[in-house]
């Protein structure tokens, strides 16, 4: 006779008061209820219910056990409902906040792909360079780009990010062309307010090249500092999702091609992996799948830095 089966006649017994309700809930033969409650009495060699023929209650034993089997019952229907909850259909508000610099062509077809896949999930994106408190202001999760993630959160790697160091043909005509890091002693570079980049080390076939990035004006938005550096006011280090289109129209030249900047990761992070719903999950496993990076993909992980 099944353990798990008897442990749930028993617990409806008991919540029903009798074995004819019981078994009338359970939709089994009254018989049968009162073999299953026997069963775990043998197998526990205890009695657990003093039964007369108009009272049934709980022994001293009788009453531990049902506390305990009760708890325990109540974990399994909460896993059960868990994994249910994981091949349900994804569905309901995702709240999600990313850099500004996510408001780009790229992430757009994604999300756009993303809701013609889930139709029943929308995607409440928030654009914020700042950093968020993911359990305090309510968001299911977050995209952020850096190469020292938080270890209180659950990060998972989607893919790299270069940023690409550029200037307009107009600035570049003005000011005269840098052929090697040495001459960033003098230009000058539109540099970002969340986040520290004062200093970047440029590496090329020849070395690397530590640079000391002299700023013409500070800002704590992308997309303005990709303004800025096309109206020719400086150089800029910018994402390569929002650079390459303007590189490859001429509207902006890369500057030092010879020479990789930085290449923070760009991670979905999550504050649990308890309690994640479909449509996290959907939302995550579409990003890596579609960002497809050379990397060999990897397992959400917890990192040791911030």
């Amino acid at each position: 006779m099944d353990a798990l089966t008897s442990l749930r006649v028993f617990r409806e017994v008991v919540e029903a008061g009798s074995f004819v309700k019981a078994a009338e809930r359970l939709d089994i033969s009254t018989a049968m209820t009162s073999k299953h409650v026997a069963n775990l009495e043998r197998h526990l060699n205890v009695r657990l219910l003093n039964r007369t023929t108009r009272h049934l209650s709980l022994t001293e034993a009788g009453n531990v056990y049902y506390e305990q089997c009760s708890e325990a019952l109540d974990i399994l229907r909460a896993a059960e409902a868990a994994v249910g909850t994981q091949t349900a259909q994804p569905h309901g508000v995702l709240k999600v906040t990313a850099p500004g610099w996510f408001a780009n062509r790229k992430f757009a077809d994604l999300l756009v792909a993303y809701q013609a896949r889930y139709p029943d999930v929308l995607v409440d994106l928030r654009l914020e360079n700042r950093f968020v408190d993911l359990v305090e202001e309510g968001y299911d999760m977050a995209l952020r780009a850096t190469s020292e993630p938080s270890p209180s959160l659950i990060v998972r790697p989607l893919c790299r990010m270069p940023f690409v160091l550029a200037a307009s043909p107009a600035y570049i005509e003005r000011h005269g062309p840098v052929r090697h890091p040495n001459d960033m002693a003098r230009h000058r570079v539109v540099l970002p307010t969340y986040t520290t980049i004062e200093t970047v080390t440029l590496t090329g076939a020849d070395g690397a090249f530590t640079v000391r990035n002299q700023p013409v004006l500070k800002t704590n938005d992308t997309s303005m500092a990709l303004q800025l550096v096309r109206a020719g006011m400086g150089l800029a280090y910018l994402p390569a999702w929002i650079v390459d289109p303007e590189l490859g129209a001429g509207n902006l030249l890369r500057v030092l091609p010879g020479y990789e900047a930085f290449a923070p990761s760009v991670y979905a992070v999550y504050t649990s992996r308890k309690y994640m719903t479909t449509k996290v999950r959907t939302f995550i496993d579409f990003l890596s799948d579609s960002l497809n990076d050379q990397e060999p993909r990897k397992t959400e992980s917890r990192q040791n830095s911030d």
